[in-house]
């Protein structure tokens, strides 16, 4: 069958410019969001977004606390505007520090978490590209995000940059805070850049492969995607993109999980498993082990990596190669091209359209109403 690129696929290619890009609009921005004195002010960061911008969140918690020493929480938008403890809020010299993420700022539940976190008295530092959204205008400070338009499709380059964005404010605080020499930091800092020259040169291959991948895989009725630390972020953003571009059921969970629970899953033969595993992460060992049992039970199976065969005891699977930086606090940013090449193309070989073309019983979701238009309510 003949590959054609489609908006999805398209916005996969366009990243490695686009973190070149990014680059020159977020790093002088994340030098000055704050002032010196409030980065040092910072005892506690809670993230917080909903969709692609929780998945963001929770692909950069482990950087903030390893670059900055500070207790890191992701929390969801609704638990943290209906649930979250106050009493955890307002703490000494405006603690936590809650950075919302919403590209839009438009959601009705990330507005509502950042009015409840600021009537606290929490410290709210917004990354959004909407000044003027509910976000915008409910934020202490904002990053100022700059994405230049693209053809319509699952967010892939909106994630992109909320990643980037994120991991370069968590280099910016261990900067300031001394946990680090300025020479390190910006020793992160070009790292970053080295993976989109990176991503570029493994781009055409990876793309052929998740071409294949997707033929193969278009008439399966589920996909599991697994991964954990740094890895679970782009596996819980790859049953995402399955589920807004292809519109099948489609799971999601963490490498220890997988043997309690999505282990006995029936008709495994038919179920579509990508393992997102990363040489460098801490569950490694246990990755291996699940490509070994995910055989056993007849998966088809991707491996995400920035190894290879060999890493796996050379266990049977399609091994998709990701950039491997130097600092292991990167690994998120581009390592979840693959998902959104493998979703684009299932999607594009059924005729699916993406998100349902919010048409028929899916209408009400025109123009992103059914996350806009909902009750704001303060406790």
């Amino acid at each position: 069958m003949e590959k054609k690129s489609n908006p999805m696929s398209r916005q996969v290619m366009s990243l490695p410019r686009l973190i070149e890009e990014q680059y020159e609009d977020l790093e002088p921005k994340t030098r000055t969001v704050l002032s010196f004195q409030e980065i040092f002010n910072i005892q506690r960061i809670v993230l917080t977004g909903c969709g692609d911008s929780y998945a963001a969140t929770m692909a950069t918690k482990h950087a903030f606390e390893m670059l900055t020493g500070i207790p890191t929480e992701v929390v969801t938008a609704l638990e943290l505007g209906r649930y979250y403890c106050k009493r955890h809020m307002g703490v000494d010299c405006r603690n936590p520090l809650v950075i919302a993420v919403s590209n839009s700022g438009t959601g009705a539940r990330v507005a509502e978490a950042v009015q409840r976190a600021r009537k606290y008295g929490c410290f709210v530092l917004g990354v959004t590209g909407n000044e003027e959204s509910p976000l915008g205008k409910n934020s202490d400070k904002i990053l100022k995000l700059n994405i230049p338009p693209f053809e319509g499709a699952p967010g892939t380059r909106s994630y992109m940059v909320s990643v980037m964005s994120l991991l370069l404010l968590a280099i910016r605080f261990g900067e300031v805070r001394m946990n680090y020499t300025m020479d390190t930091a910006m020793q992160y800092r070009e790292e970053m850049k080295r993976q989109g020259e990176e991503l570029k040169k493994l781009l055409p291959e990876m793309d052929e492969v998740c071409f294949k991948v997707a033929e193969k895989w278009k008439d399966f009725p589920c996909y599991d995607f697994v991964g954990g630390g740094f890895d679970y972020a782009t596996a819980w953003f790859g049953q995402a993109k399955i589920l807004e571009a292809t519109g099948k059921f489609v799971m999601h969970i963490n490498t220890e999980e997988w043997f309690h629970l999505n282990f006995f899953a029936r008709d495994a033969k038919h179920m579509g498993t990508v393992v997102v595993a990363n040489t460098t992460n801490p569950a490694h060992s246990r990755s291996k082990e699940l490509v070994k049992y995910a055989n056993v039970l007849h998966r088809p199976l991707v491996v995400i990596t920035d190894g290879g065969a060999l890493d796996f005891d050379s266990e049977e699977a399609v091994y998709i190669k990701v950039p491997k930086p130097e600092a292991q606090i990167l690994m998120p940013l581009t390592h979840f091209a693959p998902v959104c090449l493998i979703a684009a193309y299932i999607s594009e070989l059924i005729g699916e359209k993406y998100g349902r073309g919010c048409e028929g019983d899916w209408s009400f979701a025109q123009g992103g109403a059914g996350v806009i238009n909902s009750e704001i309510i303060l406790d």
